[in-house]
């Protein structure tokens, strides 16, 4: 099996030193200097230009698009990746024959499910961003793809969801999740005007499609399992804690920069 997993960064940083892991420079048409010799997300049909709003999708899309040869795709972060084990280290992300032991059984890895407890995923959103998008979206859903919109709002009630946009899928899997995903974002762009959002908040499409993976898994019904997954350095748990609790109670809620 030819396993490709992306391991999505915006400059040079340690990479996993393992078979299978592909370092990709996402926004490599604005980001790329010299020395930095990971795949370029600008080469081949690509949406480079479109990073500061799709974040790592950009290298998704590259791989929908150029990784026509693979069986298997993946993307992990550069500090966000599947561990085997812990320590979380490099030198112990999850390994190609462990991968290809799981997609012998799944069509989807993926990260276990974020919890946030005390609200709903829709809650959390519009509480961390602007609501507008994800509203939008819903229209999208009901008018293209009504299909999807049993388990849209199924996820939306919900306060648990698979998160990061972090995934290892067959191919076949791969490129239905492609299809729907940047359908979706790409009706979505149209619908609404993010020129005065500030640079986090237009991060937008990025954010969106993170709601979008279990939308898709769950009316596909698609075979996955769940691995563990870590962050390498400091996590600042005690920072999102705060900024979390003041999201949910309005204080500090973010603005809209003009």
């Amino acid at each position: 099996m030819k396993t490709m997993i992306m391991v999505a960064a915006h400059k040079k940083f340690p990479m996993p030193d393992k078979k299978g892991y592909l370092p990709v420079l996402v926004g490599a048409v604005k980001n790329y200097r010299t020395g930095i010799e990971y795949q370029r997300d600008d080469e081949g049909e690509n949406i480079s230009a479109k990073n500061p709003n799709y974040n790592e999708l950009t290298a998704v899309y590259w791989a929908w698009k150029n990784l026509k040869d693979a069986d298997a795709i993946g993307l992990v972060h550069y500090r966000r990746l599947f561990f085997d084990t812990k320590p979380y280290s490099l030198n112990n992300v999850l390994s190609k024959p462990k991968i290809e032991k799981l997609l012998s059984k799944y069509d989807v890895i993926l990260p276990k499910k974020r919890n946030y407890y005390i609200e709903s995923n829709y809650s959390h959103y519009i509480h961390a961003h602007h609501k507008e998008p994800l509203d939008k979206t819903r229209e999208i859903i009901v008018k293209n793809y009504p299909q999807y919109l049993i388990a849209y709002d199924k996820v939306m009630k919900r306060s648990k969801a698979h998160m990061f946009n972090m995934f290892i899928m067959k191919k076949n899997a791969f490129e239905s999740y492609c299809s729907f995903m940047f359908e979706v974002l790409e009706k979505l762009e149209s619908k609404i005007d993010i020129s005065n959002y500030s640079v986090q908040e237009a991060r937008v499409y990025g954010y969106i499609s993170e709601l979008l993976m279990d939308v898709w898994l769950e009316t596909n019904a698609y075979k996955y399992t769940e691995v563990g997954w870590g962050q390498i350095g400091s996590k600042h748990l005690v920072k999102k804690l705060l900024v979390f609790i003041n999201r949910k109670f309005g204080i500090g809620k973010k603005q809209t920069h003009f």
